[in-house]
């Protein structure tokens, strides 16, 4: 199991489809059965197996990100079916047909990934993609899609699926987007009408709704929340800069702690954090490691003499004695986010300084190419 998908043939031509998939797509381990080996399995990775194909599924299902089949679509689902757990952590299925002329998306189209899988093997084997999912067939937003590619979190996915049927069935759905990336449209048609931009909520409850997609980093308001989440699904763009000086030997607790009040004494999600960053001497600092590690956040570090090039609104003679540098945590959160200023300034608490600087974006300029010139910010 070396490769991210795993490709099973069960008949003669299917073997061969499976072979040519190889040559054409190295993400591929290839299963076949024993009786259709032609000797040169173990020179190209292959593995021949004996007995049925059924004994085979778990171990295929559980352990690759894409299953792809070349047999019957029925064959699949039957296969399937005792596995099926979540569509957030069922692999991509796709099957192939005895003569490979269809490939089929299957299961966990979008999540999974499985509609991209399709797409890329028709192309390799020169076939025609299936795919049935309704927002890939309209060509319009895939809900618990929108974002991912950037790192977007959806903070509550419960909602996904209502608001994935106002999308398809045209309702009028307000995009509300205050930070993160703007070239999320992934067609070359503009957004059609029933898809409204805007860039604040003040100008988004101006006009009627049935759903919302809302992009911001901000803590909404209980008002806010009950307006527009109802019926809408909230995403975390990343774009909260962590800078961080800390002294040796500081707990993960007590750093994890500082950061969590700080983010939200600004009216931050914890989840828009993008990176911490900090002075390249406190690159192995344990506690600060672990914070990163557990939440999955870069750290990137800078010299003392990076930092010293960003005029601080707080310098320390002390630090400077130390560590060469008039400032840590607020120099590293502006160079590391590309930002002119921060959101907090540095803010002690115990063996902790922390500031807070926003990735720049420019939404006016974008949305409105997205959405079509007069519409987008009405």
């Amino acid at each position: 199991m070396t490769k991210p998908n795993a490709v099973v043939a069960i008949t003669k031509h299917g073997t061969a489809i499976a072979r040519r998939l190889q040559e054409r797509f190295p993400d591929v381990d290839v299963y076949y059965p024993q009786k259709f080996a032609q000797g040169d399995e173990d020179a190209r990775g292959i593995m021949a197996f004996s007995g049925s194909v059924v004994d085979r599924v778990p171990a295929l299902f559980s352990n690759y990100s894409g299953l792809i089949g070349i047999f019957s679509l029925g064959a699949m689902v039957r296969l399937i079916s005792p596995y099926l757990r979540d569509k957030k952590t069922d692999p991509a299925v796709v099957v192939i047909d005895d003569r490979a002329e269809h490939v089929i998306s299957v299961l966990s189209g979008h999540l999974g990934g499985a509609n991209s899988l399709t797409r890329r093997v028709a192309e390799a084997l020169g076939a025609r993609p299936v795919i049935t999912t309704a927002s890939d067939v309209g060509q319009t937003i895939a809900v618990d899609l929108l974002g991912r590619a950037f790192g977007w979190e959806i903070e509550n996915f419960e909602n996904v699926t209502p608001v994935s049927a106002a999308v398809v069935n045209e309702e009028q759905v307000h995009i509300i987007q205050e930070a993160g990336e703007t070239d999320w449209w992934p067609y070359p048609k503009q957004l059609p009408a029933y898809l409204s931009v805007f860039q604040t909520m003040a100008e988004a409850r101006q006009r009627p709704f049935d759903a919302a997609l809302v992009i911001t980093p901000r803590l909404l308001t209980k008002e806010e929340t009950k307006m527009f989440l109802t019926r809408g699904v909230l995403y975390r763009p990343k774009v909260a800069v962590v800078g961080i000086g800390c002294n040796r030997g500081t707990s993960a607790d007590e750093i994890e702690s500082v950061i969590g009040d700080a983010m939200k004494t600004a009216g931050l999600s914890i989840r828009s954090v993008r990176n911490v960053a900090t002075i390249d001497r406190k690159g192995d600092e344990p506690g600060l490691v672990e914070v990163c590690e557990k939440h999955h956040w870069p750290l990137v570090t800078y010299t003392a003499q990076e930092l010293n090039t960003v005029a601080v609104p707080n310098p320390s003679e002390t630090v400077f004695k130390y560590v060469g540098a008039y400032g840590v945590c607020e120099p590293a959160a502006r160079l590391s986010s590309g930002a002119d200023g921060w959101v907090v300034e540095k803010v002690r608490s115990g063996n902790v300084t922390v500031s807070i600087s926003l990735v720049p974006s420019n939404l006016g300029a974008n949305l409105v190419s997205a959405s079509g010139a007069g519409r987008a910010l009405e």
